[in-house]
């Protein structure tokens, strides 16, 4: 389900690294990648967040659960430096 998506006006591959900087600072497990897409992974205990843009040209926050900690502190996090669009209600993705 995706939580948020990012707001910016640089293509997202221009962004990739500095985010992947800056999620690594507060989050300690964090595996990403950029080929056609990127796309990062934070996880925390069995929680999962994963950040991509598989199905937009931004970067949208996602989590498989409906009721994530992880998400919310994720959010938080990036909410801090970069604009991000938080939709009310999450919003399925394509595949589910």
């Amino acid at each position: 389900m995706i939580y948020a998506e990012m707001e910016y006006n640089n293509h997202y591959s221009e962004c990739h690294h500095e985010l992947v900087s800056y999620l690594e600072e507060r989050f300690s497990t964090v595996e990403h990648g950029l080929q056609g897409d990127s796309w990062i992974w934070i996880f925390e205990g069995d929680d999962k967040v994963e950040i991509d843009t598989f199905y937009s040209m931004k970067h949208q926050i996602k989590s498989p659960a409906t009721d994530s900690p992880l998400v919310r502190k994720v959010i938080e996090h990036i909410g801090a430096k970069y604009k991000l669009t938080i939709y009310e209600e999450p919003e399925f993705e394509p595949h589910e």
